[in-house]
């Protein structure tokens, strides 16, 4: 997967579409990603210890990798991630500057 936790992401499709936020979890299995309050949803809670009246919960759910875009923290610009081998070992950089993300 070309984004990590901790990069910083635009949303391009969906309900939030045009919002930004950092990743907070990455899912490799399922290609997706949590970003904090960004794609939430309101789940009911019965009675438990926690709740002990229950009610209704507001609760952030992963996005599909293929709805974000990694911002360039050099640049600012929305970019497409691009991968450069130095010595052995390989770093992602952004495709329109060119400088290591």
């Amino acid at each position: 997967m070309k984004i990590k936790k901790g990069d910083k992401v635009k949303v391009i499709a969906g309900k939030d579409k045009g919002r930004e936020a950092v990743i907070d979890r990455v899912y490799e299995k399922s290609q997706q990603v949590l970003l904090p309050k960004i794609n939430i949803y309101k789940k009911h809670i019965k009675k438990n210890e926690k709740m002990p009246q229950g009610g209704v919960v507001e609760v952030p759910r992963p996005l599909d990798v293929a709805k974000v875009i990694l911002v360039c923290s050099k640049c600012g610009k929305t970019t497409r991630v691009g991968f450069v081998i130095e010595k052995t070992k390989k770093f992602r950089i952004c495709k329109k500057c060119h400088s290591r993300i």
